[in-house]
């Protein structure tokens, strides 16, 4: 093997058991070896976006927005053990949209309901006194809107091919049936109702202390070691980048478009280039097509 191989390879297995434990092996198979049909074919636009590297920086971008609302983030805050086990949380996060993306059916269902059962013990009060639950569908609505925007707003910067309208509101729609089946109402199902969604919101966002000690920690402090952390901080700056002006300026995050040019979107995408050329036929796509083919 010749050493940029080497490289390579080292480089996509690091990435690959970051995001899916040390168990990934396992977890593959249960994901796209084991026989039974899915919900989606690799026609779908979500079976290729979801997949695609500019995830990683939707990932963080769709984090940074989350923490927007105090109900979602003082469940976060409080039951998610985001600082104590970061990567338990990302690798749960990632077998979820590995499994209703690619799984097989029964599969995908039962990690809904288990996920369900976990969000009826996560309640509480946020910081101003407020009751939260996480199975509020109107709490769920919001990390929907959040996450399907980011991976969506993501790819269209740093995704492998053109993103049209057309294929934005087929992904918007074929996000949304998982959202609904965890306990979200009334969830868009076009690009335009996605981003109109945002609005039923806005005057319910602010910046809690929570929200600031998660924001220093995903940007200021992230849980990678000290060699990985110019990458990290690449796809971080490619994340912000194609935040909303509005979102950006209630975390304190740049704004201006200088720093969109010159730094985010420059960043994003190589930063981007490079985890796609790393991860190469162990993406989750490959994966998926290649377990197609084969059963």
């Amino acid at each position: 093997m010749n050493p940029v191989a080497r490289i390579r390879r080292l480089l996509g297995h690091t990435l690959r058991s970051r995001v899916a434990g040390d168990d990934a092996d396992a977890k593959a198979y249960q994901i796209w070896g084991a026989p039974g049909e899915r919900w989606h074919r690799t026609t779908d636009v979500i079976w290729h976006l979801n997949g695609d590297a500019a995830m990683y920086a939707g990932g963080i971008r769709a984090l940074l927005m989350q923490t927007l609302h105090p109900g979602a983030m003082a469940g976060v805050a409080g039951h998610s053990g985001y600082r104590s086990d970061p990567w338990g949380r990302l690798q749960r996060t990632s077998e979820f949209i590995a499994m209703t993306t690619y799984g097989p059916i029964p599969s995908a269902e039962a990690l809904i309901e288990r996920i369900k059962t976990v969000h009826l013990r996560v309640r509480g009060k946020d910081d101003l006194g407020a009751p939260y639950r996480a199975s509020d569908p109107h709490l769920l609505k919001w990390v929907h809107i959040a996450e399907t925007e980011s991976f969506l707003t993501s790819f269209r910067h740093f995704g492998d091919r053109r993103m049209t309208t057309e294929l934005a509101d087929e992904y918007v729609a074929q996000a949304a049936p998982v959202g609904e089946m965890l306990g979200a109402v009334d969830l868009p199902r076009t690009e335009a109702e996605l981003l109109a969604a945002y609005d039923e919101y806005r005057s319910e966002l602010r910046v809690s202390p929570a929200a600031r000690d998660t924001v220093a920690f995903l940007l200021k402090e992230p849980p990678v070691p000290w060699p990985a952390r110019p990458g990290y901080w690449m796809l971080a700056a490619g994340a912000i980048s194609t935040m909303p002006v509005w979102a950006r300026e209630l975390l304190g995050l740049p704004t201006s478009k200088w720093f969109d040019r010159l730094v985010g979107m420059p960043l994003g995408k190589l930063s981007t280039a490079v985890v796609r050329w790393a991860l190469g036929p162990e993406s989750r796509k490959n994966m998926a097509a290649a377990a197609t083919v084969n059963g």
